[in-house]
């Protein structure tokens, strides 16, 4: 008779006993793993190979960036409307001198990682330079259209609307290496954005100037760390934030007649705002103060 067990009555040598892998080599999967395996595809054979965990997105930064973006959006509805309202332009200061400041710390937070590697290259072109080539063509296109002017030229060097930002990520990025190399980046980027501010030669070419004023909340996100997050996160931090938001309120009323609004975008130098040009360096210093408080 032949043996069920010896299939063709052929012997199988047994199997050699199980040994524990060596330290730092991954061993075969458990029992567990196997049966979990099973009860999941039903048969071994049909398993697939399992995928690699999805890295887990943080709700936190997702808000962030989702109400920066709303507070951008809100604010430029409220520019043709506030007219001549005290309360309105006070809201509108305030929000201008954080919003921005947030978005820029959180990207800088996340471009932490960035190197000259091709794939990462490949994904700065892919993700930032093509869209801000697309969406530039695209706002002449529509402006030639809505306006009947067809001798206007199609420039990549005049960044149109939001478009600035795209312009000033890529170039924020491609510095990141450099920076990581400064012993101490964030002062170094409040004296060049401080120069920037008594420089009018600069002029508006991919908005350099605002490129080189906003580099602060770049460089500031790059060298965070998580736990620094963390202190915003706090009860107490959360409770302080009430006030300190009132305050700001107040003194962004008290300044709306004192002011001009459009220090808070950065891309004047101080001569092309009619000041001495010592105000330049003195208003970069106080309002990356106010707006990292803010943030």
């Amino acid at each position: 008779m032949t043996n069920s067990l010896r299939p063709n009555g052929r012997q199988r040598a047994p199997l050699p006993p199980a040994q524990q892998p060596a330290r730092g080599v991954p061993g075969p999967r458990s029992p567990r793993d196997q049966s979990a395996q099973h009860a999941t595809t039903g048969t071994p054979e049909a398993a697939a190979p399992a995928a690699k965990p999805a890295a887990q997105r943080d709700a936190f930064f997702d808000n962030a960036k989702y109400l920066a973006i709303v507070l951008v959006a809100m604010g430029h509805a409220w520019e043709p409307l506030k007219g001549q309202s005290r309360i309105l332009e006070a809201v509108y200061t305030v929000v201008y001198s954080f919003h921005m400041p947030a978005f820029i710390i959180i990207s800088g937070y996340f471009s932490r990682s960035f190197d000259m590697r091709p794939d990462r290259l490949k994904r700065l072109v892919t993700g930032v330079a093509v869209p801000y080539v697309v969406f530039e063509v695209s706002y002449v296109l529509f402006k030639r259209w809505a306006d009947g002017d067809t001798s206007l030229p199609i420039s990549l060097l005049d960044p149109w609307y939001l478009t600035w930002f795209l312009c000033a990520l890529f170039i924020w990025r491609l510095t990141t290496p450099l920076w990581k190399m400064v012993r101490w980046p964030l002062p170094v980027a409040l004296v060049v954005a401080m120069l920037a501010s008594v420089s009018p030669d600069i002029g508006d070419d991919l908005d350099l100037q605002r490129v080189l004023q906003f580099l602060p909340f770049f460089v500031l996100g790059l060298i965070m760390k998580p736990e620094h997050f963390q202190l915003a996160r706090r009860r107490e931090v959360r409770i302080l934030s009430v006030p300190v938001f009132a305050a700001a309120l107040a003194v962004g009323w008290w300044a709306v007649p004192r002011m001009n609004t459009a220090w808070f975008y950065h891309r004047d130098s101080a001569q092309e705002l009619g000041v001495p040009w010592w105000v330049g360096p003195v208003m970069v210093f106080a309002l990356f103060g106010c707006s990292l408080l803010l943030t």
